[in-house]
């Protein structure tokens, strides 16, 4: 049985780690740049597993040199968004296509609703999970 003593969401790398410092942020960003990664900042209200798709804030990064551009844009978007959860992701396109090669939450909201498990029962004895985010229960917007 897995369990997940931080009670967090857990997404991408670092899940269960403490939350990272902006220097941490720069080192992986770093990381990421000294292999050809073009990164992107994107940001919900919704983190359900199954919301991959994000909201982009800004324009995907490419041709950057140094972390601190990737900073500036993670610091506006905490700005503009400061209870929602943000992460940066890095694309890969060294086989022709842009491919996800790393991805970690560096803006979470202070409370996190979590995630419940709705059991339904079918026919014979089919039984399905769902897991419903309890954040989606207040209206957009106003969800934290």
């Amino acid at each position: 049985m897995m369990t997940n003593p931080t009670g967090r969401v857990t997404q991408g790398q670092f899940s269960f780690l403490p939350e990272l410092s902006d220097a941490e942020i720069s080192l992986q960003v770093d990381y990421g740049l000294a292999r050809g990664y073009a990164w992107s900042v994107e940001y919900t209200d919704d983190p359900h597993p199954r919301n991959t798709y994000w909201e982009m804030h800004g324009m995907p990064m490419f041709d950057l040199k140094d972390a601190a551009g990737v900073l500036q844009e993670v610091n506006a978007c905490r700005k503009t968004f400061p209870r929602h959860y943000i992460r940066l992701m890095a694309f890969d396109s060294t086989r022709g296509i842009e491919s996800i090669a790393m991805s970690f939450i560096v803006n979470r909201p202070p409370d996190e609703p979590g995630f419940g498990l709705v059991r339904q029962e079918g026919e014979g004895r089919t039984i399905r999970y769902t897991l419903h985010s309890y954040a989606t229960e207040a209206p957009e917007g106003q969800r934290y």
